[in-house]
């Protein structure tokens, strides 16, 4: 029993209804006069009001069982039909077959070149942007768009289909140009192309979805060679803008370099500022001139001591002129030699006898020859060291007036030197850029790319779509089999609502 606006009914399910009509042809209730007239305004009511559809709503498990079996044939009907539909979708359906290439992208690049070009990624943020990028490159318009026309993908009706339907001129409204064959099969490629990142490490897998595993696995080997060729032809363009640059820049140089110089010429110029071999004429010559003055002083101080020794030694002085003086060893040689004759006949004869007196003579006049000869000698040696002194003085005076030339010309010599430092730092820049010029220029050429592939397509066991008939087939018995048991909840449901509009439902029960 259940109350509604204050007033008891029967439950209004039809199997109410025929328990309520049961109990009365059993006489365990009698209808009394007083139950009829309670019901009897509700049998009146010729609409569906806000209660009765409350209480319609409160089902129960007879009424849905009842509702289920009216509908069931409907329901098997539906099913076997949704069973063949599905088997017919997976055979006749066009098979789709997907394969993957693992990638092992190394953020780092291969360290060719000692001071390369591009900077190696340090930290572990900065390598996963680096290999996150990398990874979106893989999948890139431009990679793409190699591939297309490597594998001439424009010309397969699979990714391009020139026959007029329902292709991109009437999918897209007021498009009335025939699409571009190669932006069509670009759009299409890139639909059947996905990427994935593993998070703990730098591998990536590539998906490539199409008709053929066969077709599947060469896009997929030409995806990956145009990624690695892509890569290479960033670092390489990369590389030739900046071999531009520093080619550009390098004239700049160059002529400032050839200015420089030109200035510290003319500056040399107009201050009779000669050098040569990196070095000023008159450095070199006084160098020059202090080494000849030391020469010229050891000299005078030799010649000095010559004299000297022969002034002091007289006839028996040895020296080097002495000695290299050949009348001078022959005097003192006939010299020794009649001494020794004289001392020999003095023993036998006196100092009066004819022969002492001739070895005396003799022996005078050798003597008077050696004393000449000596003094010739002293004289030579004095006319020398009078040579070297002249000599010395002259290179002393000339040393002075140097120097004092020199130091008159300290200021230009200063600013020379400036001019000079701007020119060497100057032609130090432009050698190192025409060295970093040429270097990068020989980069373009080399590819650093650390790509591997680690895991090649190979063919897939099985299509990816659709899936096996029997799946389908048995998806679609199912869809049918729920469509059929909901048409039939749905048309017991109106039945009982169509039936309640009219009169009340125990009214019709106990008719």
């Amino acid at each position: 029993m259940s109350s509604v606006s204050g007033r008891p009914y029967l439950s209004q399910s039809p199997s109410g209804a025929r328990a309520f009509a049961r109990l009365d042809s059993r006489g365990a209730r009698a209808t009394s006069p007083e139950m009829a007239a309670a019901y009897a305004p509700a049998a009146a009511v010729d609409t569906v009001t806000l209660h009765k559809i409350g209480d319609f709503l409160e089902l129960d498990l007879g009424r849905l069982f009842a509702w289920l079996r009216a509908g069931f044939r409907t329901a098997v009907i539906l099913a076997v039909a949704g069973a063949f539909v599905g088997a017919a979708f997976g055979v006749l359906s066009t098979a789709k077959y997907t394969v993957s290439s693992e990638i092992l992208i190394d953020p780092a690049n291969l360290q060719v070149v000692a001071d390369d070009l591009f900077q190696q990624p340090g930290q572990v943020d900065s390598a996963l942007l680096n290999a996150g990028s990398k990874l979106r490159v893989l999948t890139s318009r431009n990679v793409l768009a190699r591939v297309v026309e490597e594998l001439r993908l424009a010309e397969d009706p699979e990714f391009y289909d020139p026959t007029p339907g329902l292709g991109l001129s009437t999918i897209l409204p007021g498009n009335k140009e025939a699409p571009n064959p190669q932006l069509a099969a670009l759009t299409s490629l890139s639909s059947r192309v996905s990427a994935t990142a593993d998070e703990n490490s730098f591998v990536a897998t590539l998906f490539v979805t199409s008709e053929s595993s066969e077709k599947s696995i060469r896009i997929s080997d030409a995806i990956v060679q145009a990624f690695k060729e892509e890569l290479a032809s960033g670092e390489a363009d990369g590389a030739a803008r900046t071999a531009d640059s520093l080619n550009n820049r390098l004239n700049e140089l160059k002529e400032d370099v050839k200015v420089a110089e030109e200035r510290v010429e003319a500056y040399k110029r107009s201050h009779n500022l000669i050098s040569t071999s990196g070095e000023l004429i008159g450095s070199q010559t006084i160098a020059l001139l202090n080494a000849q003055v030391v020469e010229a002083q050891s000299r005078l101080i030799a010649a000095q001591s010559t004299y000297d020794e022969l002034l002091a030694a007289g006839v028996n002085a040895s020296t080097s002129d002495t000695q290299a003086s050949t009348v001078l060893s022959g005097l003192r040689a006939s010299a020794g030699a009649l001494q020794q004759q004289l001392n020999a006949q003095s023993v036998t004869y006196g100092q009066r006898h004819p022969t002492i007196a001739r070895l005396s003579t003799e022996l005078a006049a050798v003597e008077t020859q050696l004393q000449a000869e000596v003094g010739r000698i002293v004289a030579a040696a004095k006319v020398r060291v009078e040579e070297a002194r002249t000599a010395l003085a002259a290179l002393e005076q000339e040393a002075n007036d140097l120097r004092t030339r020199m130091f008159s010309d300290n200021e230009a010599l200063v600013r020379l030197r400036e001019l000079e430092r701007d020119a060497v730092s100057k032609a130090a820049i432009y050698e190192a850029f025409l060295a970093r010029a040429r270097e990068v220029t020989e980069r373009e050429q080399i590819d650093t790319t650390n790509i591997r592939v680690i895991s090649t397509a190979v063919p897939p066991a099985a299509r990816s779509w659709p899936p096996r008939t029997l799946v389908v087939a048995l998806v679609g018995a199912m869809g049918g089999l729920f469509l059929g048991l909901l048409i039939a909840t749905g048309v017991g449901m109106a039945r009982d609502l169509r039936a309640g509009s009219g009169r009340h439902p125990d009214a019709a029960a106990t008719a």
